[in-house]
């Protein structure tokens, strides 16, 4: 449990000091007024997918790329596709993520409070009867597709997939700092506070071979909800992995904000009201949960891994999530 309190502290402290945390960066990314969560999460990317393809080659720990979410409706990929618009549409309204609104709390963001408990009350619907219900389908759905990576899926190489995957990264990070306006809430450059994103997944991997992800937490929150409603008991008491790591991050968070108070200076620059934030918080809890992971678990761990459902997950949450954006 140590290391998982550790990881959590290190990504907490990692995303204050990139300042993707902060509702302002999140939307004007979302209405590409400015490029400084792009590049600081294709950077955070980037230096994960080298990290993970070293500790994999080495044999210390092989990760297995993620599967897709399939609610048997109208795709293979049906769940990433729903889950992460609905994921992108809570972004938008929010200006937060499942793992960024724990910082935000932490630095003392006053929105944040709404966001999580919109996110809490959707991870107890989730666990009580919203995944009884929307995977009531999945069953009937073709058997999964054993290839699960883009690369495996185009015919090619991992090592081609790795090198086209961080030119074009690399590319984007570029262009973006080359043709669009420097960042506003930079307290470091972008690029540098997503390499301090990927040396916390580096840390997680190396000690507890497991890779970063946050909204499975809101899940556990649920279960413990349902198990203390039904009177609890040491038989069938849930795990508390994830929610010991989200509060870690959270304590993570708030101690580089202590130290360093420049990191919180646009915390509260944003003003997003109690219900738009509380609706927004319920959407990425929902959405992380029907599409199996979030902007850490899918953004950053699973394109490390090349897995398709990942991207997919990513491009429907950013498309989704710029539409909504722009009618906010």
């Amino acid at each position: 449990m140590a290391t998982t309190a550790l990881s959590g502290a290190a990504f907490g402290a990692a995303l204050v000091a990139a300042g993707v945390y902060q509702p302002s960066v999140i939307i004007a990314q979302l209405k590409f007024e400015n490029w400084h969560m792009i590049q600081a999460f294709l950077a955070a990317a980037a230096s994960s997918t080298v990290f993970v393809l070293v500790l994999d080659q080495a044999g210390y720990v092989r990760p297995k790329p993620r599967s897709p979410s399939r609610l048997g409706i109208f795709s293979e990929y049906d769940g990433n596709i729903l889950g992460g618009s609905i994921l992108g549409a809570g972004m938008a309204l929010s200006g937060s993520c499942p793992g960024t609104v724990l910082a935000q709390i932490a630095v003392g963001t006053k929105s944040g409070v709404y966001v999580l408990g919109g996110a809490v009350l959707a991870g107890i619907m989730w666990t009580g009867f919203l995944q009884k219900l929307l995977t009531s389908n999945a069953s009937s759905a073709p058997p999964e597709n054993p290839k699960l990576t883009v690369h495996e899926r185009a015919g090619l190489s991992r090592a081609v997939a790795f090198v086209g995957v961080e030119a074009l990264f690399a590319g984007v990070i570029y262009a973006s700092m080359k043709y669009t306006p420097a960042s506003p809430y930079a307290v470091v450059a972008p690029t540098i506070g997503g390499l301090l994103i990927g040396l916390a997944q580096l840390f997680s991997l190396l000690s507890r071979k497991s890779m970063l992800g946050v909204s499975t937490s809101y899940d556990e929150i649920g279960r413990y909800f349902w198990w203390a409603v039904q009177g609890g008991g040491e038989k069938g008491k849930p795990s508390y992995s994830n929610i010991l790591f989200s509060a870690s991050l959270a304590a993570g968070a708030w101690a580089v904000a202590t130290v360093y108070p420049e990191f919180a200076l646009g915390a509260a620059d944003t003003a997003i009201s109690p219900q738009l934030a509380a609706v927004g918080g319920f959407l990425i809890g929902l959405g992380s949960r029907i599409g199996g992971g979030c902007t850490s678990g899918h953004g950053l761990s699973g394109i490390s891994l090349f897995s398709t459902a990942s991207f997919i997950t990513v491009a429907s949450m950013f498309g989704a999530g710029a539409l909504v954006a722009s009618y906010v």
